[in-house]
C-alpha cells in the first residue's frame, strides 16, 4: 500500500524517534544496574537508602545541564525524580544492621498490615523478628525473651491493654510503639517498663512501596541513648525523623489527621446520600477535581476502625472539630445571604495565613495535576 504524502514525511522521523526511544531504554538499564550497586555498597558501609544533599546537587546539576542544551529543566527534573524513585526500590532488597550485634524483635500485632512492613524491613537488616498476635500470649514471655526490641504495631484502642499484658522485659530491651497517638502509650510503657522507651508515628500506610522521604515522628521516652540504633536503622531505611513531644504531637495531629480525616468522611457521605453518579462526577472533572476525588475515595479504600479510633481518640479532637463545625456554619450564613464582600474577606483572611507558601503551594499542585493529566489515558 502507497503511503500518503505526510506519511512518507513521517515515517522516517518516527523511526529516528523509535530509535532514540530504544536508546534511552538502554541507557536507563544501565542506570539501574549502576544504582543497583550503588545501593549495595551503602549497605556495606551503612548508609542510608536517602541522601538528600547527593539527590539535590544532582538534580541542580542536571537542570543547568538542560537549560544548556535548550531543554526545559522542569522537564528533566520530573523524569530524573521518576527514575530515582524506581532506583530506590532496587537498593532496599537489603540492609545494614543498625544494633551492634542484631538481635531479636518481637513485633506484637505484626501479622497487621502496617505491622508487616516493619517486619519486613527488620527481618532484611538481618535481624531475628519474632510477631506476637492474639494466639500467642501464653508464649509471650518466651517470645519476649532476650529481646532487644518490642514493637507495638496495635490498634490505639487495645495498646495499653497490651502493654499492660506484656512480660517482664530484660532491663536494656527498647519498648516502643507506632500508634497514631503518642501521650497515652508512652505513659503506659513507661509505667510498664523501667528500661528505654520510645514513641513513634509513621505518618504513612502500609501502601507505600519503600520509606525513602517518609515522614516518622519521634517522640522521647526514656534512656534516648540507648535507642539510638533503632533511630539510624529508620534513617538507613530511608525515612526522615522529625523528633517531637508527645503533647504538641498529639495537638497537631488533630489538625493533620483528625479534621482531615472527619472532613473526608463527612464529604465522601454527603456524595453517598446525594446519591451522586461517580462516574459522571469523574467524566466532568478536570484533573484537580479529579485528585481531590481520588483522596476522598482513598480514605475508603482503608481500615474503617483505624480512622474512627483516630477522630475518636481525644476528647480535644471533638472539641476541635465543634470549631471547625461553627466556622463552617459562619462561612454558610454568607453564603446565604449573598454576602460577597464578607466571602471574599474570609478568603483574604486564609489567603494571608498561608503568606508566601500558597503560590509554593500552587506551583507543587500545578506539578501534581500536570502528573495525574499524563495518567490519564
Amino acid at each position: 500500500m502507497s503511503q500518503t504524502p505526510e506519511q512518507q514525511a513521517l515515517t522516517p522521523l518516527r523511526q529516528q524517534i523509535d530509535a532514540i526511544d530504544t536508546e534511552l531504554v538502554q541507557l536507563l538499564a544501565r542506570r539501574a544496574q549502576v544504582t543497583a550497586e550503588v545501593g549495595r555498597v551503602k549497605q556495606q558501609f551503612g548508609l542510608p537508602v536517602y541522601m538528600p544533599a547527593r539527590e539535590q546537587a544532582l538534580l541542580q546539576a542536571r537542570r543547568e545541564q538542560a537549560q544548556q542544551h535548550g531543554l526545559s529543566a522542569e522537564l528533566i527534573e520530573d523524569v530524573l525524580r521518576r527514575v530515582m524513585r524506581e532506583s530506590y526500590q532496587t537498593q532496599e532488597h537489603s540492609f545494614v544492621c543498625c544494633r551492634p550485634g542484631g538481635g531479636k524483635v518481637v513485633v506484637v500485632g505484626g501479622a497487621g498490615a502496617l505491622g508487616s512492613r516493619f517486619v519486613s524491613l527488620f527481618q532484611r537488616s538481618g535481624y531475628q523478628v519474632e510477631v506476637l498476635e492474639a494466639d500467642d500470649w501464653p508464649k509471650a514471655p518466651q517470645l519476649c525473651q532476650d529481646a532487644a526490641l518490642v514493637l507495638l504495631a496495635t490498634p490505639i484502642t487495645l495498646t495499653c491493654q497490651l502493654i499492660e499484658l506484656l512480660p517482664e522485659l530484660p532491663a536494656d530491651c527498647l519498648l516502643a510503639d507506632i500508634t497514631s497517638i503518642k501521650q497515652q502509650p508512652l505513659a503506659c510503657m513507661l509505667a510498664k517498663h523501667a528500661g528505654p522507651v520510645l514513641g513513634l508515628h509513621p505518618m504513612f500506610g502500609p501502601d507505600v512501596s519503600n520509606l525513602v522521604k517518609q515522614v516518622i515522628v519521634v517522640c522521647g521516652g526514656r534512656f534516648a541513648e540507648r535507642s539510638d540504633w533503632l533511630r539510624q536503622q529508620l534513617v538507613v531505611w530511608g525515612a526522615e525523623l522529625v523528633e517531637q513531644s508527645a503533647e504538641v504531637h498529639d495537638e497537631r495531629m488533630q489538625l493533620i489527621q483528625g479534621m482531615r480525616h472527619f472532613t473526608s468522611l463527612v464529604y465522601g457521605v454527603h456524595l453517598a446520600e446525594e446519591n451522586a453518579e461517580l462516574s459522571e462526577l469523574l467524566a466532568l472533572s478536570s484533573p484537580i477535581y479529579r485528585l481531590e476525588l481520588a483522596m476522598i475515595g482513598r480514605l475508603f479504600a482503608q481500615n474503617a476502625e483505624l480512622y474512627a479510633d483516630i477522630m475518636l481518640s481525644s476528647v480535644q479532637t471533638s472539641e476541635l472539630l465543634e470549631r471547625y463545625l461553627q466556622r463552617f456554619s459562619q462561612v454558610l450564613s454568607l453564603v446565604q445571604s449573598a454576602d460577597k464582600s464578607a466571602l471574599m474577606a474570609e478568603f483574604n483572611k486564609g489567603k494571608a495565613y498561608f503568606g508566601e507558601l500558597a503560590g509554593q503551594f500552587l506551583d507543587e499542585s500545578r506539578q501534581l495535576l500536570q502528573k495525574a493529566t499524563d495518567g490519564r489515558s
